[in-house]
């Protein structure tokens, strides 16, 4: 685990990233918050190049997407660029889950990682507060029936908690004399709430608390829409999310600025770090890398049909990460195997990868492949992987990152600096996967056909009465956020490769007005995920010095 000591002072970081000490604030010894007034002095200023970060569908470990990130931002530091990461914030949900921290692995990492992986600046404490404040009142003017009549039957704000918990998926509350009305509610992980969604996409305090207050929590028994700008809750919400709006400004380990704010997932919710974030960035950065949830099926499109939608953002490329391992999955080997040689499945596999630079293309983007290495990596699977490169007319770029920091990405900052200067001219124009005017049905098929290769979707009884309803409470107009398995590109997660000829199938809408999208839900997908049979919570280790390891794989 990196030491303190290692680490350089954090005002250092911020006047290497260009900005005024007067607008760091410092939150402990190696971690600060960034004023927005440090936004609104570069208004108008030349904006850096932005670099979006996506991948394939990844195996359950992860593809290496956020150390690839780091790696790259190392890189283009070392090729004398004002380089600068923004990044999402770790959920305790992973960190105690499947994949343990978020903040990269090996050489290759943001710091200090313990206190990023844990709680941070209480960013996401924050948001669960502001969420639950907002659960609570609503409880409350049921109980009191005021200062609206809201009806028990249709309240659709649940709770929420920065943890995985299945038995909290479907709870009862209210129970109890003088506490009810007793009615059935749900929790879902922080990651999944709108509160996270809404400081991701806000672009100030004032957006913050106007969206904040455009949120449904339920209707009356007539159906009209009930906000949390109804129930008086907006103010207090927002108050509670003030320091949390401001961007976190941390470092790699080997000094280069990252900033790491929000962190909605990218299955469940759109997947990428906040606007203010972004656009704090590239006011202060030449190159900007920023990346986005799992595969480019979900967090990619959600980025560039969601975010950069709302933002005004493009970016000028994109970087996908593949491993070897993963594509022979998707080549069809089992994963317990994949780490074994087989070029024959890397090849297979390559399909899969096919269709995510389709996709890619289809939004006017260029690309390079970066290949996470791997230890069991062999020569013959790497020219295989250059090879398909060379007749897809695309740069394969292998990154060492974790193995050797910035050093191991030169080869992935050469390529993506290559890919920069061809667009320097002319920067690729927003194109977008539908149109705001679409109805939502024609919104969630185009995203099905165009990006996961979907023949059709399929709407269950339940999800037409949700999307009738979604319509009748305004959003019909507002982009889709699927939720969907990370692991396919289909709706079911066994299913690897390029599959051909299959229907998603919606079995819920949900309206998300103050973030501004509706959710469809796909498949099994879970808005609040359980922990597996061996927990990494069960690899921490504190130690006698304090330090703490096992948050991150393989250490």
């Amino acid at each position: 685990m990196t030491t303190t000591e290692t680490l350089r002072p954090i005002l250092d970081v911020a006047r290497d990233a260009g900005l005024d000490p007067a607008d760091v604030i410092p939150w402990g010894r190696h971690k600060a918050k960034i004023s927005l007034d440090a936004l609104a002095r570069r208004d108008g200023a030349p904006q850096g190049r932005l670099v979006l970060v996506s991948a394939i569908n990844p195996t359950p470990a992860g593809e290496g997407k956020t150390t690839t990130s780091v790696a790259l931002a190392m890189g283009l530091a070392k090729r004398g660029r004002r380089a600068i990461a923004a990044l999402r914030e770790p959920s305790l949900g992973p960190v105690f889950g499947v994949k343990g921290g978020g903040t990269g692995g090996g050489k290759a990492t943001l710091v200090p990682a313990a206190d990023i992986n844990l709680h941070f600046t209480g960013d996401i404490h924050a948001i669960t507060s502001a969420h639950n404040l907002l659960a609570a009142i609503v409880d409350n003017a049921l109980f009191f029936r005021d200062p609206v009549d809201l009806d028990a039957r249709n309240v659709r704000w649940r709770r929420a908690m920065d943890m995985n918990d299945r038995a909290l998926r479907s709870v009862v509350v209210g129970m109890g004399k003088g506490n009810g009305p007793t009615r059935e509610g749900a929790f879902d992980i922080t990651a999944a709430s709108e509160v996270m969604a809404i400081l991701c996409l806000a672009s100030g305090p004032k957006d913050l608390e106007a969206r904040l207050a455009r949120v449904v929590v339920g209707t009356t028994a007539a159906g009209k829409a009930v906000t949390a700008g109804d129930l008086g809750a907006a103010s207090a919400m927002a108050a509670l999310l003030l320091d949390a709006l401001m961007p976190n400004l941390v470092q790699t380990r080997e000094g280069t600025p990252a900033i790491v704010h929000g962190g909605p997932f990218g299955n469940i919710a759109h997947g990428c770090n906040s606007i203010l974030a972004t656009r704090m960035a590239l006011a202060y950065g030449e190159d900007v890398v920023t990346e986005a949830g799992f595969g480019f099926d979900l967090g990619a499109e959600k980025f560039l049909d969601i975010k950069c939608r709302v933002a005004g953002l493009w970016p000028r490329g994109v970087v996908l990460v593949a491993t070897h391992r993963a594509l022979k999955m998707h080549g069809g080997v089992p994963v317990a195997k994949a780490s074994e040689p087989n070029v024959d499945a890397l090849r297979r596999g390559t399909d899969h990868l096919t269709k995510h630079l389709e996709t890619l293309r289809a939004y006017g983007l260029p690309a390079v492949v970066a290949v996470n290495a791997f230890p069991h990596d062999t020569a013959d699977e790497v020219a295989a992987l250059r090879e398909y490169g060379l007749g897809q007319g695309v740069p394969v770029a292998r990154s060492e990152g974790f193995a050797l920091g910035g050093d191991g990405s030169l080869e992935l900052a050469d390529a993506v600096l290559d890919m920069l200067a061809k667009t320097d001219a002319a920067p690729p124009r927003a194109k977008f996967m539908y149109e705001l005017s679409d109805t939502p049905e024609e919104k969630i098929r185009k995203v099905a056909r165009g990006v996961y290769g979907a023949d059709d979707v399929e709407f269950t009884p339940a999800a037409r009465k949700d999307l009738d309803a979604v319509v009748k409470l305004g959003g019909a107009e507002l982009p889709v956020c699927v939720a969907k398995t990370h692991l396919s590109l289909t709706d079911d997660p066994t299913k690897a490769g390029r599959p051909r000829g299959f229907t998603i199938t919606v079995r819920e809408v949900r309206l998300s007005a103050g973030a501004g999208y509706i959710i469809p839900l796909t498949g099994e997908i879970m808005t609040m995920p359980g922990l597996p049979k061996e927990p990494a919570a069960r690899r921490v280790v504190v130690h006698a010095d304090g330090t703490i390891t096992g948050l991150m794989q393989g250490e």
